[in-house]
């Protein structure tokens, strides 16, 4: 006899092929709802990447330099002369200037002093003035004029950058018994070119540098030693000056600006 199942088993039955149903549809939706979360963040991960994609070749590729730009490359450029050239691009081995009658004649370089630091450098007036406003270092060079009479150490103060630099020549003193000291090389026509024998100092400003010159003469002569009207009328001076100006020129002559971000094609 087969034992046919009663009317509660059916329902049980019943029931329970319901709950498989609904498990069945419940993960089917699950699934759905999954599948499609996982394309909405694929979807906004692609329009992320493709944003950043564009945003980078945007940065990236070769463009027009700004007016801001240029003259950022400018300044810095300039600024790192200092120690991208070498000691003998900083002071050439010839200087021009200008002299009697205008002649022109070359100032010959002598020896180029070790790197010192400012307050070395300079006379203590001088070096509280390049200390206040952070004075990076000083290079310094002595040169003679074509007779080798006169002797003209010049002085190149590193500064942070120009805004303390224009900082420190508001506050230069202007005697011009004070300024750089001296460099004398043993065994040359420079060897008694000391303190004392400087007749006149001064400097000028370039950029970030402050070029200062000291000038006197070879034979070892003092500051008083010499008349006053003779300190104002030789041509020892106007040398000088025009051998730290030509320095200054060539460290602060602005560079040539590529036009474009990555070089000359934009």
């Amino acid at each position: 006899m087969r034992d046919w199942p009663t009317a509660g088993t059916r329902s049980r039955r019943a029931a329970a092929e319901r709950a498989e149903t609904d498990s069945i549809q419940q993960g089917v939706r699950y699934r759905r709802m999954f599948v499609a979360l996982l394309t909405v963040i694929v979807a906004v991960s692609a329009v992320v990447v493709l944003l950043g994609t564009v945003g980078l070749f945007k940065e990236t590729r070769s463009r027009p330099l700004t007016a801001e730009e240029q003259n950022r490359y400018k300044q810095e450029e300039i600024a790192r002369r200092w120690q991208a050239w070498p000691a003998t691009g900083v002071f050439p081995e010839e200087v021009k200037y200008l002299g009697l009658d205008r002649a022109q004649q070359y100032a010959k370089r002598v020896g180029i002093a070790p790197e010192t630091s400012c307050r070395e450098a300079v006379d203590p007036s001088v070096a509280g003035v390049l200390d206040e406003y952070g004075c990076v270092t000083v290079l310094r060079a002595t040169y003679v004029d074509q007779t080798s009479t006169f002797v003209m150490t010049v002085g190149v103060a590193v500064l942070q950058d120009e805004a303390a630099r224009a900082s420190v020549t508001d506050q230069l003193t202007q005697d011009d018994r004070v300024g750089v000291l001296p460099v004398a090389f043993p065994g040359t026509v420079t060897e008694r070119f000391g303190v004392q024998q400087r007749q006149r100092t001064g400097w000028v400003g370039a950029g970030p540098y402050i070029v200062f010159s000291a000038a006197g003469y070879a034979d070892g002569r003092t500051r008083a030693a010499v008349p006053p009207e003779e300190i104002l009328h030789s041509e020892l001076w106007p040398a000088a000056k025009s051998v730290g100006n030509q320095i200054a020129y060539f460290l602060a002559d602005p560079p040539k600006v590529p036009p474009c971000t990555q070089g000359n094609v934009c």
